[in-house]
This record gives structure tokens, C-alpha cells and sequence, in this order.
């Protein structure tokens, strides 16, 4: 599946890469212990929202936290032609975070679990440290 990953359209990789850290993000909740539902929708939208996810991304790319070929996957799923727009966030902002939701379903359609990993920890502390 590598070569069709890496073939793969951008917004198609953020439609995965949204739904892989929709879920790292509820998991990484529970283990802090939160339960109640309310809470639990409530400190997931600090971490997946997008304009979370565009502040991560625009992180990672001013500290070069990012290998060139991920760089490069970013500037797709930021350059990506949706056809909407949310109505709460900036074009721009929107675009970020689509970059940072491809960059996630690449790592993990081509299966590089321990990269990915690296990146959903270093997202989460990111934003916990804001």
C-alpha cells in the first residue's frame, strides 16, 4: 500500500489523519482519568479543533521538527482544494490543519507507527503546554 499512500490525495489522507488523532486524543483523556462526558467533549475540542492542529503544524515547521519528505506532504494537504470552508476558522487556518490532519493519515497509512506516535505525543504536549 506504500506507493498508493504516497499517490494518495491529500484530502484523503486527512480524512484518515483526523480520525487517527480524533481517537489518540480520546484515549490520551480517559488515561488522565476524565470521565464525564460534557468534560470529555470539552478538553477534546483544545486538542482537535483547528485551530489547534494549525498551531501544531506551524510549530513543527518553524523548529524544523519535520523531515523534508513530511514538509513536503504538509505543503500538500495545506495546498488542498476542499470546495468548504468551516465557518468558525480562517482559510488559512483551515488549510494548516488540513496539513497537519494529511501528515497524520500518511504515517499512518504507511504504517510508520513509531513516527506517528512521536508526532500525536508531540502534538498533545504542545498544546498542554500552551
Amino acid at each position: 500500500m506504500s506507493l498508493e499512500v504516497k499517490q494518495m490525495k491529500s484530502l484523503a489522507l486527512a480524512y484518515m489523519g483526523d480520525a487517527v488523532y480524533e481517537v489518540y486524543v480520546r484515549e490520551h483523556l480517559l488515561k488522565t482519568g476524565k470521565v464525564k462526558p460534557n468534560q470529555l467533549h470539552k478538553e477534546a475540542v483544545t486538542f482537535v479543533s483547528g485551530k489547534a492542529q494549525a498551531l501544531v503544524i506551524l510549530h513543527w515547521l518553524e523548529t524544523d521538527f519535520l523531515s523534508d519528505e513530511e514538509e513536503g506532504v504538509a505543503a500538500r494537504g495545506r495546498n488542498a482544494k476542499s470546495g468548504t470552508i468551516p465557518k468558525n476558522i480562517s482559510v488559512q487556518t483551515y488549510r494548516y490543519s488540513t496539513a497537519f490532519e494529511a501528515l497524520i493519515g500518511y504515517h499512518h497509512l504507511l504504517g510508520n507507527q513509531a513516527r506517528l506516535n512521536e508526532l500525536l505525543q508531540a502534538a498533545i504536549a504542545f498544546i498542554e503546554g500552551r
